[in-house]
């Protein structure tokens, strides 16, 4: 249901099965609650309407857009021009297609960008490089690097490698994978994946991309997940697989999803749910939310209602199945981020069309907040609304301090600030109720912390409760990505809940506590690639400010 102005607290249950591929459909009548969550705008424009963002591991967000748009709202430095013959707008182009904005200062740094970066794909490496594959025209077969740097310095900036991609990726999908390479996979009209560095003389064909290229390419931006074995769930419009990268074999093919295309431009979601070292991170599910009904990116005039539903599936099991249920909202184009509380927030998107220029209305202000452990029928809260549509080319980042980014939105193909949904400059912050002031008290603040840890290790914290003894049992250390987020899929995106020994109380002055707690880093780099993680420290579902801590092979 998508009326929001009235709610409701109880739930009926209505069970239904069919046996044929074993898919179990659970309808709701979904809990309701209003006035959980806060909202803040951080910038009233940052100059271009971020297509693709990233989270630094200084802190920083690195946000762009495509070159060949045209004047964006912000300058090069020092009067710095891209002069590109092959560029589609402006050949002599003195305009920033690329920003770096710190969120806590609100500062706004333009970024030299070459080659088109227009529905790109991309993803940290283990050095905190981020690695950028693809795009459009100039830049369809780029790969590009951002080396981050600290506010204070000011001078990292692109840099584009000589070496192309075999093909052109347009709409692909990037994933790091354990040795600290990165696969990228599909694209508009391509049904192969590669390797960045290269790994074979060629491109692989993936025949899931193809027998999934329906009338309107619903496969474009496949859902790629790492798996603790070391293979790969790969989802393109309803179906997916498990594959062995290495050996480049189909493993298991996978029940389909029901409902409607969930991947681009049908533009659902997806996550895997957190990794558990309680059950050394064997257990996999992935959960799919939202998106188009077919048809609606082929008829953008009938803008048709979008999907209610989210599929979740243990992909693990023997015999695994998709077990779905009704979100109280219709979306397509959300994010899905990952939350330290273990919780999924959906936000962003539309209650009717597509991804597309103008092929959406009838924004989704309302997040959604989904419990993976709630009781079944309870699981989805609503959130505070925002007053900012963020549909088309919009994403959402989980921040170091456990808030949530929301920058971009532009439905038209150049900015466009006269229209209904206008091109979207400014960036929010989402705040989720754990980062109310009645949960301070509970709080934990980690002072002191490694920079780095290897595979399988333990390590030591000092975490600082402001007022009472901890609760038993109840601290969480909890390990979380930074992806790479566009067209409604952050790439890259995981989070693992560490193995901690029972806290040990340092200090009990002041009327705050002091404890040492020991964790155990992630057995292996398939379960965690090297790479840069937000560590949370989590006290009763309440999380204080992660600090970065490295992974190292």
């Amino acid at each position: 249901m998508d009326s929001l102005h009235t709610f409701s607290a109880s739930g009926t249950h209505t069970w239904g099965k069919h046996f044929g591929s074993l898919v179990v459909v659970i309808a709701f009548t979904i809990l309701q609650v209003n006035g959980q969550g806060s909202w803040k705008l951080l910038s009233d424009n940052v100059g271009i309407a971020s297509m693709h963002t990233a989270v630094t591991h200084y802190g920083s967000v690195i946000m762009l857009d495509r070159t060949n748009i045209g004047p964006s709202n912000i300058t090069l430095p020092k009067g710095r021009c891209r002069n590109n013959p092959d560029d589609l707008m402006l050949k002599h182009d003195c305009y920033a297609h690329s920003v770096e904005f710190w969120p806590k200062s609100g500062r706004v740094r333009p970024l030299f960008i070459w080659s088109d970066t227009w529905c790109s794909s991309g993803q940290f490496g283990a050095d905190g490089t981020l690695v950028q594959t693809g795009g459009d025209y100039t830049g369809i077969s780029a790969i590009r690097r951002f080396v981050p740097c600290a506010e204070s310095d000011g001078k990292c900036d692109w840099k584009e490698d000589k070496a192309k991609m075999y093909e052109h990726r347009w709409y692909a999908s990037n994933q790091l994978l354990p040795d600290g390479t990165f696969i990228v996979v599909g694209g508009r009209a391509q049904f192969t994946l590669e390797f960045v560095p290269p790994k074979s003389g060629n491109a692989t064909y993936l025949p899931l991309l193809e027998e999934t290229n329906d009338f309107q390419a619903d496969n474009m931006y496949p859902f790629v997940h790492l798996l603790p074995d070391g293979n790969l769930f790969i989802f393109a419009n309803r179906d997916s697989i498990i594959y062995d990268y290495k050996k480049n074999l189909t493993l298991r093919k996978l029940p389909r999803i029901p409902g409607t295309p969930r991947s681009y431009p049908s533009a659902g979601s997806s996550v895997m749910l957190p990794l558990q070292a309680g059950d050394g991170f064997s257990r996999v599910e992935i959960l799919i939310c939202g998106g188009a009904q077919l048809g609606a990116w082929a008829h953008p005039e009938r803008k048709l209602s979008a999907a209610n539903d989210c599929g979740r599936m243990v992909v693990t099991d023997p015999d695994p199945e998709w077990i779905m249920e009704k979100m109280p909202i219709r979306r397509n184009m959300g994010d899905m981020v990952l939350l330290p509380n273990h919780h999924t927030l959906i936000i962003n998107g539309a209650k009717r069309g597509s991804q597309g220029w103008g092929f959406a209305e009838d924004p989704a202000l309302h997040p959604v907040e989904y419990d993976p452990y709630g009781t079944p029928g309870y699981r989805f809260t609503i959130m505070n609304p925002t007053f900012i549509p963020r549909l088309y080319h919009s994403t959402a980042n989980l921040l170091p301090d456990g808030s949530v980014l929301l920058a971009g939105s532009n439905t038209h193909q150049f900015y466009t600030f006269n229209d209904t949904y206008n091109t979207e400059l400014r960036v929010e912050q989402f705040l989720p109720e754990y980062l109310s002031s009645d949960y301070d008290y509970l709080r934990p603040v980690i002072t002191e912390s490694p920079k780095s840890v290897g595979h399988g290790e333990n390590f030591t914290i000092t975490v600082t409760i402001p007022s009472r003894p901890l609760f038993e049992n109840q601290i969480e250390l909890v390990l979380l990505s930074s992806p790479f987020t566009t067209h409604s899929y952050s790439q890259g995106q995981r989070m693992l809940n560490l193995g901690v020994e029972e806290p040990i109380l340092l200090d009990a002055d002041s009327g705050s506590y002091s404890y040492q707690i020991t964790g155990r880093s992630p057995p292996s780099g398939n379960v965690a690639p090297a790479a840069y993680y937000m560590l949370f420290a989590v006290n009763y579902h309440v999380p204080g400010e992660a600090v970065w801590l490295q992974i190292v092979a």
